[in-house]
């Protein structure tokens, strides 16, 4: 029987021990999470009208849409490539 580690594509999560480089997707989404957001803020207050709230509001979102994804792609993404959908 195969082992997990030898598998190209095996999950970042096996038994609550985080792999090498097995973070580097959750990141990257949730890189992609922040810079969707602060796109269409930006086109937002470009086209219809400024957003009436301050910076520091502005960029506690844009953290929160940059961690939300990470975190749930870090926490799905061995189900998924267990099931390989990923």
């Amino acid at each position: 029987m195969p082992d997990a580690s030898d598998d190209p594509g095996a999950t970042a999560r096996s038994g609550g021990t985080l792999r090498p480089g097995g973070g580097r997707s959750a990141l990257l989404w949730g890189a992609v999470g922040v810079l969707v957001y602060l796109v269409l803020l930006l086109g937002y207050e470009a086209v219809v009208a400024p957003i009436p709230v301050g910076p520091g509001a502005k960029l506690a979102v844009a953290v929160a849409a940059g961690v939300v994804p990470a975190a749930v792609a870090f926490r799905f993404e061995g189900r998924l490539a267990g099931k390989g959908r990923s």
